[in-house]
Protein backbone atom coordinates (compact mmCIF):
# COMPACT_ATOMS: atom_id res chain seq x y z
CA UNK A 1 0.00 0.00 0.00
CA UNK A 2 0.99 3.52 -0.48
CA UNK A 3 2.33 5.22 1.92
CA UNK A 4 2.46 8.86 -0.20
CA UNK A 5 0.90 11.64 1.67
CA UNK A 6 -2.88 12.67 0.83
CA UNK A 7 -4.76 15.51 2.07
CA UNK A 8 -2.98 17.82 5.10
CA UNK A 9 -4.42 18.76 8.25
CA UNK A 10 -3.59 22.85 6.40
CA UNK A 11 -4.73 24.08 10.12
CA UNK A 12 -2.23 22.21 12.45
CA UNK A 13 -0.22 22.08 9.84
CA UNK A 14 0.22 26.19 9.77
CA UNK A 15 0.33 26.21 13.59
CA UNK A 16 3.27 24.11 14.45
CA UNK A 17 5.54 24.30 11.31
CA UNK A 18 7.32 27.00 12.24
CA UNK A 19 10.66 24.87 11.68
CA UNK A 20 9.65 25.55 7.82
CA UNK A 21 9.89 29.41 7.43
CA UNK A 22 12.94 29.06 9.23
CA UNK A 23 14.22 26.51 6.30
CA UNK A 24 12.41 28.90 3.74
CA UNK A 25 14.12 32.19 5.06
CA UNK A 26 16.99 30.59 4.85
CA UNK A 27 16.62 29.48 1.21
CA UNK A 28 15.39 32.80 -0.38
CA UNK A 29 18.25 34.59 1.79
CA UNK A 30 20.59 33.30 -1.22
CA UNK A 31 18.47 33.92 -3.76
CA UNK A 32 18.88 37.03 -5.73
CA UNK A 33 15.26 38.65 -6.86
CA UNK A 34 15.11 42.09 -8.44
CA UNK A 35 11.25 42.55 -7.72
CA UNK A 36 10.01 41.97 -11.07
CA UNK A 37 10.24 37.97 -11.29
CA UNK A 38 7.72 35.50 -11.89
CA UNK A 39 8.05 32.83 -9.54
CA UNK A 40 6.46 29.23 -9.05
CA UNK A 41 6.59 28.07 -5.09
CA UNK A 42 6.74 24.20 -6.31
CA UNK A 43 4.71 22.64 -2.99
CA UNK A 44 3.34 25.81 -1.60
CA UNK A 45 2.02 23.87 1.29
CA UNK A 46 -0.17 26.74 3.81
CA UNK A 47 1.66 29.45 1.97
CA UNK A 48 4.69 30.91 4.47
CA UNK A 49 7.00 30.56 1.69
CA UNK A 50 4.14 32.29 -1.19
CA UNK A 51 3.89 35.27 1.39
CA UNK A 52 7.86 35.93 1.62
CA UNK A 53 7.92 35.87 -2.38
CA UNK A 54 4.90 38.28 -2.44
CA UNK A 55 6.95 40.58 -0.36
CA UNK A 56 9.94 40.47 -2.44
CA UNK A 57 7.84 40.69 -5.36
CA UNK A 58 6.09 43.50 -5.58
CA UNK A 59 6.39 44.19 -9.56
CA UNK A 60 6.34 40.79 -9.64
CA UNK A 61 3.70 37.74 -10.08
CA UNK A 62 3.77 33.99 -7.62
CA UNK A 63 2.37 30.64 -8.85
CA UNK A 64 1.61 28.60 -6.08
CA UNK A 65 1.31 24.82 -6.57
CA UNK A 66 0.68 22.08 -4.04
CA UNK A 67 -0.64 18.19 -4.89
CA UNK A 68 -3.18 19.35 -1.26
CA UNK A 69 -6.29 21.07 -2.33
CA UNK A 70 -6.82 22.14 1.24
CA UNK A 71 -3.85 24.05 1.13
CA UNK A 72 -4.09 25.85 -2.10
CA UNK A 73 -7.35 27.03 -0.49
CA UNK A 74 -5.13 28.48 2.40
CA UNK A 75 -2.79 29.90 -0.14
CA UNK A 76 -5.38 31.55 -1.86
CA UNK A 77 -6.71 33.92 0.99
CA UNK A 78 -2.67 35.33 0.56
CA UNK A 79 -2.66 36.23 -3.15
CA UNK A 80 -3.06 39.51 -5.25
CA UNK A 81 -5.00 39.56 -8.46
CA UNK A 82 -1.73 38.62 -10.50
CA UNK A 83 -0.95 35.60 -8.65
CA UNK A 84 -2.53 32.10 -8.49
CA UNK A 85 -2.46 28.83 -6.57
CA UNK A 86 -3.71 25.44 -8.06
CA UNK A 87 -3.22 21.54 -7.16
CA UNK A 88 -1.11 19.74 -9.35
CA UNK A 89 1.46 17.08 -9.24
CA UNK A 90 4.64 18.40 -9.10
CA UNK A 91 6.01 15.32 -11.34
CA UNK A 92 3.50 16.36 -13.96
CA UNK A 93 2.93 20.09 -13.88
CA UNK A 94 3.08 22.04 -17.16
CA UNK A 95 2.56 26.22 -17.17
CA UNK A 96 1.72 28.01 -20.06
CA UNK A 97 4.54 30.14 -20.06
CA UNK A 98 8.02 29.14 -17.89
CA UNK A 99 9.07 31.02 -15.05
CA UNK A 100 12.06 32.79 -14.16
CA UNK A 101 12.64 31.18 -11.06
CA UNK A 102 11.44 27.97 -8.51
CA UNK A 103 11.13 28.06 -5.02
CA UNK A 104 10.69 25.07 -2.96
CA UNK A 105 11.45 24.55 0.67
CA UNK A 106 10.76 21.16 2.84
CA UNK A 107 8.67 19.34 -0.25
CA UNK A 108 11.00 17.29 -2.81
CA UNK A 109 11.81 14.44 0.11
CA UNK A 110 7.80 13.52 -0.36
CA UNK A 111 8.22 12.59 -4.24
CA UNK A 112 10.67 9.42 -4.60
CA UNK A 113 10.86 10.03 -8.47
CA UNK A 114 13.40 12.89 -8.45
CA UNK A 115 14.69 12.42 -12.25
CA UNK A 116 11.17 13.18 -13.31
CA UNK A 117 10.94 15.86 -10.70
CA UNK A 118 13.54 17.55 -12.04
CA UNK A 119 12.81 17.36 -15.48
CA UNK A 120 9.32 19.03 -14.92
CA UNK A 121 11.11 21.48 -13.24
CA UNK A 122 13.50 22.22 -15.94
CA UNK A 123 10.60 22.50 -18.32
CA UNK A 124 8.77 24.75 -16.43
CA UNK A 125 11.87 27.16 -16.18
CA UNK A 126 13.33 29.73 -18.51
CA UNK A 127 16.76 29.22 -20.15
CA UNK A 128 19.16 30.41 -17.39
CA UNK A 129 16.33 30.44 -14.84
CA UNK A 130 17.19 29.41 -11.16
CA UNK A 131 16.12 26.73 -9.22
CA UNK A 132 16.31 27.10 -5.43
CA UNK A 133 15.44 24.66 -3.04
CA UNK A 134 15.88 22.58 0.17
CA UNK A 135 14.25 19.64 1.40
CA UNK A 136 14.79 16.52 3.75
CA UNK A 137 18.36 14.84 3.17
CA UNK A 138 19.90 11.72 4.14
CA UNK A 139 19.96 11.03 7.63
CA UNK A 140 16.62 13.21 8.03
CA UNK A 141 15.05 12.50 11.30
CA UNK A 142 16.66 9.13 11.86
CA UNK A 143 16.19 8.52 15.26
CA UNK A 144 12.24 8.91 15.38
CA UNK A 145 12.54 7.03 11.80
CA UNK A 146 14.72 4.09 13.14
CA UNK A 147 12.39 4.19 16.88
CA UNK A 148 8.71 3.80 13.99
CA UNK A 149 10.64 1.10 11.91
CA UNK A 150 11.83 -1.65 14.79
CA UNK A 151 7.79 -0.71 16.72
CA UNK A 152 6.18 -1.44 13.08
CA UNK A 153 8.16 -4.73 12.77
CA UNK A 154 6.80 -6.00 16.38
CA UNK A 155 3.77 -6.77 17.94
CA UNK A 156 1.20 -5.39 18.05
CA UNK A 157 1.87 -3.43 14.58
CA UNK A 158 3.41 -6.12 12.09
CA UNK A 159 0.35 -7.26 10.82
CA UNK A 160 -0.95 -3.90 10.48
CA UNK A 161 2.30 -2.35 8.56
CA UNK A 162 2.21 -5.93 5.99
CA UNK A 163 2.57 -4.19 2.23
CA UNK A 164 3.47 -1.04 3.68
CA UNK A 165 5.87 1.09 1.16
CA UNK A 166 7.47 4.51 2.55
CA UNK A 167 7.39 6.94 -0.21
CA UNK A 168 10.07 9.49 0.96
CA UNK A 169 13.24 10.09 -0.66
CA UNK A 170 15.94 11.45 1.57
CA UNK A 171 18.73 11.51 -1.00
CA UNK A 172 22.59 12.30 -1.33
CA UNK A 173 24.15 15.45 -2.71
CA UNK A 174 26.12 13.62 -5.14
CA UNK A 175 23.55 12.11 -6.67
CA UNK A 176 21.35 15.02 -6.46
CA UNK A 177 23.98 16.97 -8.69
CA UNK A 178 23.86 13.93 -11.03
CA UNK A 179 20.11 13.86 -11.61
CA UNK A 180 20.41 18.02 -11.64
CA UNK A 181 22.54 18.07 -14.40
CA UNK A 182 20.87 14.82 -15.86
CA UNK A 183 17.57 16.99 -16.52
CA UNK A 184 19.27 20.01 -17.88
CA UNK A 185 20.18 22.09 -15.38
CA UNK A 186 23.93 23.44 -14.94
CA UNK A 187 25.72 24.80 -12.40
CA UNK A 188 24.13 22.19 -9.80
CA UNK A 189 25.12 22.31 -6.45
CA UNK A 190 23.98 20.43 -3.19
CA UNK A 191 25.10 20.23 -0.17
CA UNK A 192 23.82 18.72 3.49
CA UNK A 193 22.78 20.77 6.92
CA UNK A 194 22.14 19.36 10.27
CA UNK A 195 19.26 21.53 11.39
CA UNK A 196 18.27 20.42 14.95
CA UNK A 197 14.35 21.06 15.88
CA UNK A 198 12.35 20.92 19.36
CA UNK A 199 8.72 21.10 18.47
CA UNK A 200 6.86 22.91 21.38
CA UNK A 201 4.09 20.34 20.56
CA UNK A 202 5.58 17.38 20.52
CA UNK A 203 2.51 14.43 19.34
CA UNK A 204 0.92 17.14 17.17
CA UNK A 205 4.05 17.64 15.27
CA UNK A 206 5.03 13.73 14.66
CA UNK A 207 1.06 13.36 13.83
CA UNK A 208 1.03 16.23 11.34
CA UNK A 209 3.91 15.72 9.82
CA UNK A 210 6.91 13.22 10.74
CA UNK A 211 4.47 9.90 11.05
CA UNK A 212 1.62 11.40 8.74
CA UNK A 213 2.11 8.16 6.24
CA UNK A 214 2.25 5.79 8.95
CA UNK A 215 -0.59 6.63 10.62
CA UNK A 216 -2.76 7.20 7.25
CA UNK A 217 -1.81 3.64 7.23
CA UNK A 218 -3.36 2.44 10.33
CA UNK A 219 -6.62 2.09 12.25
CA UNK A 220 -7.20 5.33 13.94
CA UNK A 221 -7.01 3.16 17.63
CA UNK A 222 -4.06 1.43 16.09
CA UNK A 223 -2.47 4.68 14.91
CA UNK A 224 -2.84 6.75 18.38
CA UNK A 225 -1.10 3.86 20.25
CA UNK A 226 1.54 3.58 18.06
CA UNK A 227 2.53 7.01 17.92
CA UNK A 228 2.20 7.14 21.73
CA UNK A 229 4.70 4.19 21.45
CA UNK A 230 6.83 6.15 19.42
CA UNK A 231 6.60 9.25 21.50
CA UNK A 232 7.51 7.30 24.80
CA UNK A 233 10.59 5.50 23.33
CA UNK A 234 12.14 8.62 21.90
CA UNK A 235 11.46 10.42 25.30
CA UNK A 236 11.17 14.10 26.47
CA UNK A 237 12.24 16.64 25.23
CA UNK A 238 11.85 15.87 21.34
CA UNK A 239 14.64 16.58 19.57
CA UNK A 240 14.53 15.93 15.77
CA UNK A 241 17.51 15.41 13.67
CA UNK A 242 16.63 16.92 10.78
CA UNK A 243 19.11 16.98 7.83
CA UNK A 244 18.54 19.33 5.03
CA UNK A 245 19.01 19.03 1.47
CA UNK A 246 19.90 22.61 -0.16
CA UNK A 247 20.17 22.66 -4.12
CA UNK A 248 20.61 25.27 -6.43
CA UNK A 249 20.98 25.01 -9.86
CA UNK A 250 20.44 26.72 -13.42
CA UNK A 251 18.47 25.96 -16.15
CA UNK A 252 20.69 25.13 -19.10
Amino acid sequence: MSAAPGEWDAGTYQRISVPHEEWAEAVLARLPLSGEETVLDAGCGTGRVTRMLIERLPRGRVIGVDGSAAMVDKVRELLRPQDEAFVADLTELELPRPVDTIVSSAVFHWIPDHETLFRRMRACLEPGGRLAAQCGGVGNVERVAGVARELAAGEPYAEYFAGYEEHRFYADPEGTERRLRDAGFTEARAWLQPWEVVPPEPEAFLRTLILKPQLEHLPAEVGDRFLGDVLAEVGAPLRLDYVRLNIEAVAA
